[in-house]
């Protein structure tokens, strides 16, 4: 069986472990062992197909969480499950790169939010399957191949309990989801998991308890020792040798005395022989299934992630929306409404969203007035990127945007504590160590930086930067208040260059909305300084602190 609910093409694929072992760990007189060293083989290399979670980059992606206040929606998608918030992080910060696997999992997306409920009951199976193993009592180092073989017979037979109604919900629901994740999936559950599979399944499983005995062959070694212990398929009996049952079978046999302890020991050992490679089989069969249940409930949890995400955004009457990815090659963001959804979640009013129209353009910097919205609209595109590249919906009317090999972002930072440097070089610092990590088509968010220098310094510092970005191939996002900086990269009429400020009324007030426009030599400093110290005189104010 596979999932198909994040990935088309890495699916994690347990039929055959599931299908077999059970009727072959048991081999008829004529066949050969189960052979358990190709089980193994077969195990990893299905693993190996496991859905490829990005690794953790400790230092860039905490850096990332920080300045895009990601924990904000982390905690919201997980609404208090430690599980679902992991799966969100991972999730989120594991980018997809291809357009088509964005919509795939866009279409999934789709189809859990007009099912939430059928999702959620799927959800709930999983994780009463991995329960099972719980419910199945703890199995120790150690332990003996018969505890090993009883422990796994009865959690895969609560495994195929949930199966069965897994099959069920596929077939009451299936028909009305219209993603082709959940058509595979459903199919996939209809056609592997039918009655006649999961009753054979059922049958060998009440074999293995071996109620009747153990049939064992073996042959003679070196020493007349036993070797080649296995374990055969009793054949069922024919109506005349259950009339005969009574009489003495022309085999030969013999009695053990009830206190013959070293016999009985023998015997046990003999028997333990031979039934370990059925209880490995079944072991293995018993862990590929609920490797099955595993990946299922990690895909799950993303989804239900962003059901829980959807219902905080929608029940504050903000827009959500899935948006067109574009092939890397093509540099476009084109956006309608986009707003910052980890502020959203903060608030209780609404927040102001922004239209943007950078199509064709690798450099937007954005600049004016103080408590503008500046940095809110750069949040607001750093968190659409990375959920856009998720499979997510994105908080936008509507959003048209490029995918991305890397997301980064440099904003300035608080003072140095320990005193080891000063700000512009702990600036420059960071900017090396991410340009290390830069490469064509990756997105850099850069928020008041180099601003901890003076004017002209940090301006040049800024301007050979970018420039080396925009060579690369590198889109820039840029909040500046360093005039000398946005007047220059604006007189040189780059087509590929989008220049947004933010809009001041005549009054001073902010309407947190960002118009295209050229860079003002100020940030209307004294806009805050009149806000902050409303008592002090009106001209004194409006001249500003001397």
């Amino acid at each position: 069986m596979k999932v198909y609910l994040l990935h088309r093409d890495r699916d994690f694929q347990i039929k055959p472990e599931l299908q077999d072992p059970i009727f072959r760990a048991m081999v008829d007189r004529s066949g050969n062992p189960f052979a358990v060293e190709n089980a193994k083989r077969n195990l990893e290399r299905e693993r190996a197909k496991n859905p490829d979670w990005a690794p953790d980059r400790p230092g860039s992606d905490d850096v990332l969480a920080q300045d895009l206040e990601l924990e904000t929606v982390w905690r919201a998608m997980a609404a208090g499950d430690e599980f679902l918030f992991e799966t969100a992080r991972r999730g989120i910060l594991s980018s997809l790169t291809d357009p088509d696997a964005i919509v795939y999992r866009q279409h999934v997306l789709a189809d859990c939010l007009q099912h939430a409920e059928v999702v959620r009951q799927i959800y709930a199976l999983s994780l009463e399957a991995l329960a099972a193993e719980g419910r199945s009592g703890p199995l120790w180092s150690g332990a003996r191949p018969d505890m090993i073989l009883h422990r796994s017979v009865q959690v895969l037979k609560l495994h195929v309990d949930v199966l069965r109604r897994l099959r069920q919900v596929a077939e009451e629901q299936g028909e009305a989801f219209r993603s082709e994740g959940f058509v595979r999936f459903f199919a996939m559950l209809r056609e592997e998991l039918a009655d006649g599979y999961l009753a054979a399944v059922e049958h060998h499983l009440g074999e293995l308890e071996f109620k009747r005995g153990v049939l064992e062959t073996a042959s003679l070694g070196k020493g007349l020792k036993g070797r080649r212990y296995v374990v055969r398929k009793q054949r069922e009996s024919t109506w005349s040798e259950r009339v005969t049952r009574g009489r003495r079978s022309s085999g030969y046999s013999f009695d053990l005395h009830p206190r013959d302890v070293s016999g009985f020991n023998a015997l046990e050992e003999i028997r333990a022989r031979g039934i370990n490679g059925v209880a490995n089989a079944v072991a293995q069969s018993a862990d590929h299934v609920k490797s099955f249940f595993t990946m299922l409930r990690l895909e799950l949890a993303f989804y239900l992630g962003c059901l829980n995400l959807h219902a905080r955004l929608t029940a504050k009457g903000e827009p959500v929306s899935f948006p067109e990815p574009v092939a890397a090659d093509r540099s476009t963001l084109v956006a309608t409404r986009i707003y910052d959804v980890s502020l959203a979640l903060h608030l209780d009013e609404p927040v102001v969203g922004n239209d943007v129209d950078a199509d064709g353009k690798e450099l937007v910097v954005i600049t004016g007035a103080n408590q503008g919205g500046k940095s809110t609209l750069l949040r607001s595109v750093g968190l659409a990127q990375l959920m856009m590249q998720a499979g997510m919906f994105v908080g936008a009317e509507s959003l048209r945007a490029n995918v991305c090999v890397g997301v980064f972002t440099h904003y300035k930072r608080e003072e140095d504590e320990r005193m080891e440097s000063g700000k512009l070089d702990e600036e420059l610092s960071r900017m090396s160590t991410i340009a290390r990590e830069l490469a064509p088509s990756c997105l850099l968010l850069c928020n008041e930086s180099f601003a901890s220098t003076n004017e002209r310094e940090g301006s040049e510092i800024a301007r050979q930067i970018v420039r080396a970005l925009l060579e690369k191939r590198i889109k820039v996002f840029f909040v500046t208040h360093l005039y000398d900086l946005a007047h220059g990269l604006f007189e040189q009429r780059l087509d590929t260059a989008l220049f947004l400020r933010a809009e001041r009324r005549p009054d001073g007030t902010r309407t947190f909305r960002l118009r295209q426009g050229e860079p003002l030599p100020t940030s209307y400093g004294a806009d805050s300084y009149r806000r902050i110290f409303a008592d002090e005189p009106a001209d004194e104010v409006a001249a500003g602190p001397r």
